[in-house]
């Protein structure tokens, strides 16, 4: 997937589909964090849920295509803003088999310290990773 060095693949389950044969447009989310964890354990090296230390501020899913449920979808996913204490990500949804574009989508995630239940700046050894890895600055 062109821009995306990150590429997870995401099954259609029957029970994500509605009376019509579609994914339902919330199951759109899990997709998407699908994509978001596999981007925090390989290229931050996080491995349990515990270490993830992020909450989602924000998402935006713009649907281009209907999924149906025997599909199977990739998922892109790159940071492409580094805030002070946020992150912005985006995705790209395809159908696997064809390439047929799904949905684009957008995060903001939010640096968070659960013990003081608030958010905490990006530590700098997770924006090198992310810079590196997406080449961004």
């Amino acid at each position: 997937m062109e821009g995306y060095r990150l590429v997870s693949e995401v099954p259609v389950r029957f029970s994500d589909t509605d009376g019509l044969g579609h994914v339902n447009n919330a199951n759109y989310l899990s997709f998407l964090e699908v994509a978001r964890v596999d981007y925090l354990q390989k290229v931050l090296g996080l491995v349990k849920i515990s270490e993830f230390g992020i909450i989602i501020a924000r998402i935006e899913i713009d649907y281009k295509s209907p999924v149906l449920h025997h599909e199977k979808i990739l998922v892109g996913c790159r940071v492409s803003e580094i805030g002070g204490a946020s992150v912005t990500m985006e995705y790209q949804l395809e159908d696997k088999a064809t390439g047929r574009l799904v949905a684009r989508a957008k995060s903001v995630a939010v640096s968070f310290d659960y013990a003081l239940n608030r958010p905490v700046r990006v530590s700098d050894e997770w924006r090198k990773k992310m810079e590196d890895f997406d080449g961004i600055s």
